[in-house]
C-alpha cells in the first residue's frame, strides 16, 4: 500500500456557512465518487480557501460526511491579485494500492480554470 495525494477545489456563491459547508460536500463526495474512496484509509484532508471566505472551516464539512479519524486542517490561501475568489482548494492524503497517476483530482465550477489539463469525464 502506498499513499496517494488527492487534488480538488470548488468555488462558491456566497460567503455563508450553508454554500461553504455545501459545496465542500459536494467536492468530497465527487473525490470519492471519482477515486472510489473508503474513508478509513484516508489520512488526512488539508483545507485552504481564499480570504473571502471566512464564516465556516470546509473542516466541518468532512466531519459531517464521516470523516471523525481523519486528521483534518484549514489554511488561507494565498491572497495573490487577481486570484479566484471563493475557492475552497482540499488535498486529501489517502492509503491505496493505486498509484499516483490513476488518480482523478477534482475541479468543480469555476475552479475548473486552475487545471484545464484534467480531463473531467
Amino acid at each position: 500500500m502506498n499513499t496517494v495525494a488527492i487534488r480538488g477545489a470548488i468555488t462558491v456563491e456566497n460567503n455563508n456557512s450553508n454554500d461553504i459547508l455545501c459545496n465542500t460536500v459536494e467536492l468530497i463526495k465527487e473525490i470519492e465518487r471519482r477515486n472510489n474512496i473508503n474513508k478509513s484509509q484516508v489520512i488526512a484532508i488539508i483545507f485552504s480557501s481564499t480570504t473571502d471566505l471566512n464564516v465556516e472551516y470546509p473542516a466541518k464539512a468532512a466531519r459531517e460526511l464521516g470523516y471523525l479519524n481523519t486528521a483534518l486542517m484549514c489554511f488561507n490561501e494565498m491572497n495573490v491579485v487577481g486570484n479566484l475568489s471563493k475557492c475552497i482548494r482540499l488535498m486529501m492524503l489517502y492509503n491505496t494500492e493505486i498509484s499516483q497517476d490513476r488518480i482523478k483530482h477534482v475541479y468543480l465550477k469555476g475552479a475548473k480554470i486552475l487545471r484545464p489539463d484534467l480531463d473531467i469525464s
